[in-house]
């Protein structure tokens, strides 16, 4: 039974769980019609009195909350700003990265809380390190920053492989292919940091905990290495 439902109300009826694809795609959808936030189903359901009772996440319920005015007032932009913060902070740096606005991206870093930002920088598979890879054929110190600055904030993006890319695809071997300057293949080299080993077990002999067996062992590692490969 399909209860007369729009696709505002199946998205009230089944987002419990918050994602940043699902307040992208919510944003969209309601930009496209807004006048269905105010349609009732078969059983006189608006969408937000569904999300009320399904138990829909709160950023769900903040969206299906505005009127149709609201949200021609706010447009896409606007909309995106306020519900799905960090795809459109993604697809402003995408944009900054395309044009080599590399200070706006510096900016957005500088100015924004580290976990936005990590999660920005984490968002759709690590794409914008992909980005800086494939676009980076001009060098710049401010690029080459920018690089080991998101490496920084996300470490495991170097190594993140999209489930599309073929067999034995890389980072690495994916700015080669997109002809990156050299300091950008030397930045994609490095390799995420590996765990710290685990404590030793205590010594027998009352062996003081400033001796020199035990600083050795509790050294830390080096953050990122230069991989061997080529």
């Amino acid at each position: 039974m399909d209860h007369g439902r729009l696709p505002h109300h199946w998205m009230a009826a089944k987002a419990q769980t918050h994602t940043h694809v699902l307040a992208s795609v919510g944003v969209t959808s309601i930009c496209l019609n807004p006048e269905a936030l105010t349609t009732r189903d078969k059983e006189g359901k608006t969408p937000i009195d569904i999300a009320h009772k399904s138990g829909a996440c709160t950023e769900i319920i903040g969206l299906l909350s505005l009127t149709p005015e609201e949200v021609l007032s706010l447009g896409l932009k606007g909309m995106a700003l306020l519900y799905a913060q960090v795809d459109y902070w993604r697809e402003e740096m995408s944009l900054w990265i395309k044009s080599r606005s590399y200070a706006d991206c510096h900016k957005f870093i500088d100015e924004h809380d580290d976990e936005l930002v990590r999660e920005v920088l984490k968002y759709d598979n690590s794409y914008l390190l992909r980005a800086v890879a494939y676009y980076s054929q001009v060098h710049s110190d401010s690029l080459v920053f920018l690089a080991l600055r998101m490496i920084h904030r996300n470490p495991p993006s170097i190594s993140v492989i999209p489930a599309y890319w073929p067999a034995g695809a890389s980072l690495l071997n994916h700015a080669k292919n997109s002809k990156a300057c050299r300091e950008i293949v030397k930045v994609l080299r490095l390799t995420p940091p590996t765990s710290p080993p685990p404590p030793s077990p205590p010594s027998s002999d009352n062996t003081s905990p400033s001796s020199s067996s035990t600083r050795r062992s509790s050294a830390p590692t080096t953050p990122l290495a230069l991989s061997s490969s080529t």
